[in-house]
């Protein structure tokens, strides 16, 4: 067995975890004499745990083939390990950081600016709308940003940051080969070539609902911070926000109407300390500064644009969906998503009664 073949097998110990698998290395220097050694010396150096050591021997004798397999078929398909040059710095500070990642695509991403986008499967058009938005401004601010390829948000978030010309990173529940949804076939694709998919689960693993849980803490481990646009009471994404918290991460949300149950996870995260976010510079200036030289540039200003027909149309008078379509001649659809835009641009502002009004001047974010 070849180093990294042993590295990667201990790496996938079950129940082993970055604490033993570190313990194990320090007092056996590498990876094979680990799998070599007898049985009184590792149970010495666990503890006395008897599970661990009969898990590091079964591993000794299944040696991961699949995912030496994977790692073969091309270039851009690598194994990042904790305790190697390459592995994200941010990553490696949480609690327990996975002992290695399979990576497709580009792995110093990994260690770049990026931003984490989260939210409901089952978002509602005007969340995916937002989170596209607010992912597209990000991409052109120059922050990557990382989602779990999931339906709604964090679908919407990774084509937003494809559209605005940057990279996005999908963090998977499964195994590099496993893609879940099955319909994301193609956004995946997209997102190894151009960006990067990573998994610490095995070549071969599917969808298991405990894994993705245990996903969240890689998404929100590799970011600055993490964004929650729609997320019910008990949503997931809560996890994930929660997680950053604790990892010492900025958490953001999106606020929305009282009456969307989609939108109770992110009211419940402001008032325990979220930023309240309602444009895309509103994350910007809680960022801090990045470490290994990164710059992120502001997004660029809106100075200068067209008149926009909707805000145009708007008056100083607070006006209905309706009206505002009656006065432009537009559609439903193009004034709706105009008004998002105007939104989170800080121009416009939802009020009672399905009204909008204006906000004040159109100002540089």
């Amino acid at each position: 067995m070849t180093p990294d073949a042993a590295h990667l097998t201990l790496a996938r110990t079950p129940g082993l975890g970055a604490v033993g698998w570190r313990r194990l290395l320090a007092t056996f220097g590498d990876a094979q004499a680990v799998l070599c050694a007898p049985s009184t010396h590792l149970l010495e150096c666990l503890g006395g745990n008897r599970r661990l050591v009969r898990a590091v021997q079964s591993a000794a004798a299944n040696p991961p083939v699949d995912d030496l397999a994977w790692l073969q078929q091309g270039p851009q398909r690598q194994v990042v390990f904790l305790d190697r040059p390459g592995y994200p710095s941010r990553l490696a500070q949480i609690p327990d950081p996975p002992p290695a990642v399979l990576v497709q695509g580009d792995v110093a991403l990994l260690d770049g600016p990026q931003l984490a986008i989260v939210g409901s499967r089952n978002a509602t058009p005007v969340g995916r709308d937002t989170a596209y938005m607010l992912a597209a401004a990000l991409a052109e601010a120059g922050l990557t940003v990382t989602s779990g390829l999931a339906e709604g948000i964090d679908a919407s978030a990774h084509r937003g940051a494809l559209a605005g010309g940057g990279a996005t990173i999908a963090v998977l529940g499964t195994g590099p080969d496993r893609i879940y949804p099955r319909q994301h076939q193609e956004l995946a694709q997209t997102i190894g070539s151009t960006g990067s998919l990573i998994s610490e689960q095995p070549v071969g693993t599917p969808p298991r609902g405990f894994n993705f849980p245990r996903r969240n803490r890689i998404i929100s481990g590799l970011s600055l911070g993490v964004l929650v646009v729609e997320a019910g009471a008990r949503s997931g994404s809560l996890i994930t926000a929660r997680l950053a918290a604790d990892q010492g991460r900025e958490v953001f949300a999106v606020p929305g109407g009282i009456h969307n149950p989609l939108t109770r996870g992110c009211h419940a995260l402001i008032r325990e300390g979220a930023k309240l976010v309602e444009s895309v510079a509103d994350i910007l200036v809680e960022l801090p500064p990045l470490p290994g030289g990164h710059t992120v540039h502001a997004a660029p200003s809106a100075c200068g644009a067209e008149p926009d027909p909707v805000l145009a149309n708007l008056g100083d008078a607070p006006a209905s969906l309706d009206l505002l379509v009656q006065r432009t001649g537009l559609t439903v659809e193009e004034v709706s998503t105009m008004l998002l835009t105007l939104q989170l641009d800080g121009l416009v502002t939802a009020l009672p009664g399905g009204l909008y009004g204006r906000r004040g001047p159109r100002q540089a974010r």
